[in-house]
């Protein structure tokens, strides 16, 4: 069952597994930049059996003129050896479960253009693409996203 990362331990627990979809993170840096996207609204969960991580997910639920009140999934990492083995329908699943219950108009989230498996799995759950995101480096800190 898919938590929230309450403690720094848990936290710093995610990072293995987040780096796999953010390779560009630092460990030394990750729980500092979890706590500053926290005053932000973002929140952190994971999946975790037999003390390993097996998938984490970043959150946040927002307001804008498009969509009103909607829940924008940041981030969502399965472990490369843990796909296709049910944690992504879990995490996913229950993601949505709490947008509902937080009264969001929208459950949304950016999937990088490459990841084809990636898309496969959010079109089986549901999803349909619904915009194109245009975005734009401006340091050079950031172009690996």
């Amino acid at each position: 069952m898919p938590q929230i990362a309450e403690t720094d331990e848990e936290i710093v627990k995610c990072f293995s597994v987040m780096s796999e979809l953010r390779p560009n993170l630092e460990r030394n840096t990750f729980l500092h930049l979890i706590h500053e996207m926290g005053k932000q609204g973002y929140q952190l969960a994971f999946i975790e059996e037999n003390n390993a991580i097996m998938a984490v997910a970043g959150f946040r639920v927002s307001t804008n003129l498009f969509m009103g009140k909607n829940f924008y999934v940041d981030d969502l990492v399965i472990t490369a050896k843990q796909r296709s083995k049910s944690y992504g329908e879990k995490m996913l699943s229950w993601l949505r479960d709490i947008a509902i219950e937080k009264n969001c108009n929208y459950f949304h989230l950016d999937s990088g253009t490459h990841r084809h498996s990636a898309h496969k799995f959010y079109f089986r759950n549901g999803l349909s693409i619904a915009s194109y995101h245009f975005s734009e480096n401006l340091k050079d800190d950031y172009q690996n996203q």
